[in-house]
């Protein structure tokens, strides 16, 4: 009985390849005139000839076509597509081998020629693995987890993947005026608790200065028939903390300087901190009581340092205060009004609550709780909260005075007893319409934390990153933080960092200090997307740890033109090539001829330049463009040749165009990739 003809598909899965290859072996056998598709009949004569060939090939894998028959019992293969191959997350390199019925060893392999190296049990980012099973002839989908699956569900019934991000339609009648939120910042020991409590003692209201409840992280301080909410926080540390989660929670910063001593380190590091954050500053000015206080000194370093002072013709603010004996503290209190003046801050009462945390805690009797400040809507007791990951539902509200209350509306700080777990600070707390809804969802995002965690992705940024953003448009600024051991090193690596010449990417320096890389530098780059770079400095302990944690990049440097080479170099390099065409030659066709088996072939002659096998070709009809593609091959007589030039007659066969005419004309051209100039 002699061999019958079959289909594409059925033979691609009896041996578990691609329908690509099937039709391509038959391509090179000259059948590729009638096989064009995965349920085109094979000839019967090119049956036995395709399946001895896929039984060699299986062979020398050690496989046969009934292994194959297994794979196709956990995959199925679309009509005309590549095999579908269902694998859940997170994705190991040995569970995605077994899934695709390779050798471990095989799969790592093909990972190196994507440039990626991982290990036997080493997790897989999905678009990697969607792309090696591509590669290896297979459709990759990745199944959700069940908790997923049920919050997508869900989300039919119009549950929202995120809370946060839904806007609330205002009633333009139900806004009103929210009191500013304000944070003191500044060097150790200028002053800014002992002015925090000077402020807290003589305006916080009668019966008041006693019953504030200091760890709850804010106080409320009044002016006349104002008020102003004062956050404290450990430092600018903290305040960075915020910020690197998205928090924007201050409205206004004092930066507090000590009279007699100027502009320290600390105070610098704050400056730029509040700089970054893009909100405004006021100087207080303190400790102006002292005999040693030299006010033109302070002055002289906001201006060095980019901060220009009223007196001098500028735009921030400078209050001259005492802590000690009370001395300004009203004029400062009048100028934060005036700035929050100034600024129009709205909030809206009747709206849900939207708050930020600004510490978390355990506490005995209370359980998960955390110090907020709302900064928008009114939260109550008995609303459905989600936190990030964590939810609940307040069961408690206590005040900075440690009184409870019912409801706090905007810009009250406030302590929230009910959640699940104790938040990081900066996290965002929102209302939502149900407890059911939040625990879902806060279930789901503590699932997609884990996960994340387990592949080692943190939240700041590698330069590798960086230039992929800007490759894609997203990016054209390079956000650096630079310590090194001595001052003039700082200001001369950043003065020639702001001067290298690029109209593509530019250089900010978001913070130039002295002395070892910190905890602190790390979470300055986290927050604004920035890389560390050092100069003679060491790395403190566990800072690196951090660093990975938070994904930032340190780079050390012990001379200067290699940290200037290796940061210019990484910007041309990683900026995409210029693009050029470049003319290789024009040709006619002359005849046209008709293969028994293949695809036509055009005789041309070669009028102008030269012709190359894989060179791009144009073709003209009259003038007009009528195909765009590759020079397949080229052949002189009966020889196959790499190029063929001026004068010469030639045919030529082009990648997947049949539709040749007498007197068309093919317009030859190749890309030169040129690196990218700055």
């Amino acid at each position: 009985m002699g061999t019958k003809s079959i289909k594409v598909k059925t033979l691609a899965d009896k041996y578990g390849v691609s329908v690509k290859e099937i039709l391509k072996k038959l391509e090179s056998q000259g059948f590729g005139d009638d096989v064009k598709n995965a349920n085109s009949e094979i000839p019967p004569d090119a049956v036995e000839l395709v399946k001895s060939y896929f039984d060699e090939l299986m062979a020398k894998k050690g496989r046969t076509s009934r292994d194959s028959g297994k794979t196709k019992n956990t995959a199925s293969t679309p009509a005309g597509g590549k095999q579908e191959v269902h694998i859940k997350g997170p994705i190991i390199v040995k569970t995605l081998a077994e899934a695709l019925g390779k050798r471990p060893n095989e799969v790592i392999t093909n990972l190196m020629m994507m440039n990626v190296l991982a290990s036997i049990n080493q997790m897989l980012d999905p678009a990697v693995a969607v792309e090696l099973a591509s590669k290896m002839g297979f459709s990759l989908i990745i199944d959700k987890r069940e908790k997923e699956e049920h919050v997508q569900k869900e989300s039919d019934a119009q549950v929202p993947e995120s809370p946060e991000e839904i806007e609330f339609k205002d009633n333009p009648k139900d806004i009103v005026t929210r009191q500013p939120i304000v944070t003191f910042m500044g060097h150790v020991d200028h002053g800014k608790t002992s002015l925090q409590d000077a402020i807290r003692k003589t305006r916080v209201a009668a019966g008041e200065a006693g019953g504030i409840t200091q760890h709850i992280g804010a106080s409320i301080a009044h002016c006349g028939n104002k008020s102003v909410t004062f956050v404290d926080t450990p430092g600018h540390e903290a305040f960075t903390a915020m910020r690197a989660r998205g928090a924007n929670v201050t409205d206004i910063v004092v930066l507090v300087v000590a009279a007699d001593d100027g502009f320290m380190p600390q105070t610098i590091e704050a400056m730029n901190h509040a700089k970054a954050a893009n909100v405004p500053i006021i100087v207080a000015m303190n400790k102006i009581d002292l005999p040693n206080a030299n006010p033109d000194k302070v002055l002289l370093h906001m201006q060095q340092h980019g901060l220009m002072p009223e007196d001098w013709g500028g735009t921030v603010g400078v209050v001259k205060v005492s802590a000690k004996t009370g001395q300004g503290i009203d004029d400062l209190l009048e100028r934060i009004l005036l700035e929050a003046e100034m600024l129009e801050l709205k909030g809206n009462p009747k709206r849900p609550a939207e708050a930020f945390v600004l510490e978390s805690q355990l506490e005995q009797g209370y359980g998960p709780t955390a110090s907020i400040v709302v900064k928008n809507g009114t939260l109550h007791v008995g609303d459905p909260i989600l936190c990030g990951e964590y939810y609940g539902k307040v069961k408690g509200l206590i005040d900075h005075r440690g009184q409870r209350i019912k409801s706090a509306g905007p810009s009250t700080p406030v302590k929230i007893v009910g959640l699940s777990g104790v938040p990081d600070a900066g996290t965002k707390l929102v209302v939502c319409k149900s407890e059911k809804e939040a625990k879902e969802i806060g279930e789901a995002r503590s699932a997609s934390k884990r996960v994340e965690a387990l592949s080692g992705k943190g939240g700041g940024m590698t330069l590798d990153d960086l230039f992929s953003k800007m490759e894609s448009g997203k990016r054209n600024t390079l956000k650096v933080v630079v310590k090194t051991d001595v001052c003039g090193s700082s200001e001369a690596i950043v003065e020639s960092l702001k001067k290298l010449p690029s109209e593509k990417i530019s250089v900010e320096v978001l913070h130039a200090g002295v002395g070892a890389i910190t905890e602190n530098d790390v979470l300055l780059a986290a927050s604004s997307d920035a890389i560390v770079i050092g100069f003679h400095v060491r790395v403190n302990p566990g800072v690196n740890d951090l660093a990975k944690k938070e994904n930032v990049e340190i780079r050390l440097y012990s001379i200067i033109y290699e940290l200037l080479e290796d940061i210019k170099d990484a910007m041309a390099g990683r900026l995409e090539p210029d693009k050029r065409e470049k003319e290789l030659g024009v040709a006619h066709i002359l005849k046209i001829f008709e293969l028994s088996r293949g695809p036509k072939i055009c005789g041309c002659m070669v009028d102008k330049g030269v012709v190359k096998v894989g060179s791009k070709s144009r073709v003209f009809r009259k003038g007009e463009l009528i195909f765009n593609g590759e020079v397949r091959s080229l052949r002189r007589f009966q020889d196959d040749v790499k190029e063929v030039r001026q004068g010469m007659e030639c045919g030529i066969k082009l990648d997947n165009f049949l539709d040749f005419d007498v007197g068309d004309v093919i317009q030859f051209y190749e890309i030169e990739l040129r690196k990218a100039t700055l």
